[in-house]
């Protein structure tokens, strides 16, 4: 442990984010979902929280305090979480079958594979193609079971 010298992280509350008022913080929220939601700008590799913060006026700082307070995670976790949801979609639909991973994971703006099972593996404990070769062996023995 000492050959690395790595220190075990200490966690500062961000005094700033208290200091905001609750009715920016929620006008912030609501802002950060419809980009998220409506305008799916996660699947820009490029969208950072400064480009947000830019595009709804504000500042990264108010950024991190609404995504921390609202979301109860930081700006990358929250990206990379719809992300996942939204290579989960796509590799569960059976007409996107013949898409490798690099093409999934560019379509939902991964900046590359590695990020993309990364991210995957850590939220959802296994990687995208053994979480896609699951869900299609359920979908085959449902289809089985109800032949029989």
């Amino acid at each position: 442990m000492a050959k690395y010298n790595i220190r075990e992280k200490k966690v500062k509350p961000a005094t700033y984010r208290t200091a905001i008022k609750p009715e920016i913080i929620d006008s912030i929220y609501e802002q950060i979902l419809r980009k998220m939601i409506v305008e799916k700008k996660y699947r820009d590799s490029t969208y950072t929280a400064k480009k947000l913060a830019d595009e709804i006026q504000t500042n990264t700082r108010y950024i991190s305090a609404a995504v921390s307070l609202r979301f109860q995670m930081n700006y990358a976790e929250l990206v990379s979480g719809y992300r996942v949801r939204e290579a989960i979609s796509m590799m569960t639909d059976k007409r996107n079958r013949s898409l490798t991973m690099g093409e999934v994971a560019a379509a939902c703006g991964f900046a590359n594979r590695q990020s993309f099972y990364s991210a995957f593996y850590r939220l959802q404990g296994k990687t995208p193609k053994q979480y896609q070769d699951e869900f299609f062996e359920r979908v085959n023995q449902a289809k089985t079971r109800k032949k029989a």
